[in-house]
C-alpha cells in the first residue's frame, strides 16, 4: 500500500534529533511555559518573518483565541460578521461560531479553491468586521487584494494558515500577511508536531500581549486575571519536536514541490482535473487535490491498487448538522467541489517508484 502519508517514516527521519530534544525537556525539569516554547517562538517569527508567535494548543484555539482577544480589545463583538469561504475545514466556522460572530459564506474562486476578492466584495455589509482567508491545501490567497479591501472597509483580516507553512507570495510569507494569523501543527500538517499544537503569529504588540494572558487563563501575571481566559499552552515537549522539525521543513517543502510538479506534468487523463498553481514556487504543497466527477470510482480503483487516498472535505460546513441554520444555503460551486475533490499521496518520503506508480495508476482510470 502507498500511504497518504507515512507519518513514522517522516518522523524516522529526524528520530535522533527528536528524541534528543525530548530528553532535553525531560531532564530541564519544565514543561510548561519554559525555554523550549520561548525559543520555539522566536524562531517560528522569524520563519513568518513578523514579530511575534504565540504558542497555543492546537489549531482550532489558534483561530478561536485571535478573535477572542480582538473582542476583548473592543475590536469586534457578538454579532459581527465574518466573511469566509465555504469550502473550508469546519475549524475555520467553529472559531467564528465560538466568539459568538456570524460567519458569511462566499463561493471560492473557481480556479485556486481559495478565497475570491470579488466574492468578498460582493458580501461585505455594513455588519462586516473580519476577512477569514484560508489558505487552502499549500497555496496563500490572493492576499494584497484582500488586504486592499479590509483597508478600504476598515476590516480585519484573520489568516488561516493550517495547510500553508511557509507558503509565499510576493515574498512574504503565509501568517504575515494580516492582522493575525492562526497555525495549526497537527501531526500530519507540514511542519507537524507530536500531537496537538498550534500558533498564532502578528505584528500588533497590544494584540500579542492579550493572546498571552487568553492562553494562560487571562493572566499576564501568575495569580491575577485580567480576562476569563483558557488553559491553551503549547507544552515544553511539542515546543521542543517543533524545533527540530523546523530546521528540516524548507528541505521537505522542495520534496513535496518536486512531487506535484511530476505528477502535473505527467497526470494525462481527460477524466481528471489538477490543481492550479498561480506562482509555483509559493505553493508548499500541503495536499494535491484532484477533482473527478467519478471521484467515489476513482477512490475506490486506487484503492484497488493499492493507494491510499483521502476525502478533503466530503461535507462542507453549511451542509453538517451542526450548522443546520445554514443548510438552506445553496452554493453550487462549493457543493460541487465536495463532491469531487480527492487528495492523492503527496509525502516528502515518497520514493520515485511510488510516485510514477501514482501516476500510472491515475492515467489507467476509465469509467
Amino acid at each position: 500500500m502507498i500511504k497518504f502519508l507515512d507519518l513514522k517514516a517522516v518522523n524516522a527521519q529526524y528520530e535522533q534529533e527528536l528524541k534528543d530534544a525530548c530528553s532535553r525537556v525531560i531532564d530541564s525539569g519544565w514543561f510548561i511555559m519554559g525555554s523550549e516554547l520561548s525559543n520555539f517562538e522566536t524562531e517560528f517569527a522569524d520563519f513568518c518573518g513578523v514579530k511575534h508567535a504565540i504558542g497555543v494548543a492546537n489549531g482550532l484555539d489558534a483561530l478561536i483565541l485571535s478573535i477572542r482577544a480582538w473582542k476583548a480589545l473592543g475590536k469586534l463583538n457578538a454579532g459581527d460578521e465574518v466573511i469566509v469561504q465555504a469550502n473550508t475545514y469546519i475549524a475555520s466556522i467553529l472559531a467564528i461560531t465560538d466568539n459568538d460572530l456570524i460567519p458569511v459564506f462566499v463561493e471560492p474562486n473557481p480556479v485556486t479553491y481559495n478565497l475570491d476578492a470579488v466574492t468578498v466584495r460582493q458580501a461585505i455589509s455594513s455588519k462586516t468586521k473580519l476577512i477569514l482567508p484560508v489558505h487552502l491545501y499549500g497555496q496563500i490567497s490572493p492576499m494584497p487584494e484582500l488586504m486592499n479591501l479590509a483597508e478600504e472597509f476598515e476590516l480585519l483580516v484573520l489568516e488561516d494558515c493550517a495547510q500553508s507553512h511557509g507558503a509565499e507570495l510576493n515574498g512574504k510569507r503565509a501568517g504575515s500577511w494580516g492582522n493575525a494569523a492562526g497555525f495549526s501543527f497537527y501531526p500530519g500538517k507540514n511542519l507537524g508536531a507530536i500531537g496537538d499544537a498550534g500558533a498564532i503569529t502578528t505584528d500588533d504588540d497590544i494584540f500579542a500581549e492579550t493572546v498571552k494572558a487568553l492562553r494562560n487563563y487571562g493572566s499576564h501575571k501568575r495569580y491575577e486575571n485580567i480576562y476569563r481566559g483558557v488553559n491553551s499552552r503549547l507544552d515544553e515537549i511539542q515546543a521542543a519536536m517543533l524545533r527540530v522539525k523546523l530546521n528540516f521543513l524548507p528541505k521537505e517543502t522542495l520534496r513535496r514541490q518536486e512531487i506535484a510538479s511530476k505528477y502535473m506534468a505527467n497526470i494525462k487523463n481527460s477524466l481528471i482535473c489538477l490543481p492550479t498553481r498561480s506562482i509555483e514556487l509559493s505553493h508548499v504543497w500541503h495536499l494535491f487535490v484532484i477533482r473527478c466527477v467519478k471521484r467515489d470510482e476513482l477512490q475506490e480503483f486506487l484503492n484497488a491498487e493499492g493507494i491510499q487516498t483521502i476525502i478533503h472535505y466530503p461535507i462542507p460546513p453549511h451542509k453538517q448538522k451542526a450548522y443546520s441554520e445554514f443548510n438552506v444555503l445553496n452554493l453550487p460551486l462549493t457543493e460541487t467541489l465536495h463532491r469531487e475533490v480527492l487528495s492523492i499521496p503527496l509525502d516528502p518520503t515518497m520514493t520515485e517508484i511510488s510516485v510514477d506508480t501514482v501516476i500510472e495508476a491515475l492515467n489507467r482510470f476509465t469509467i
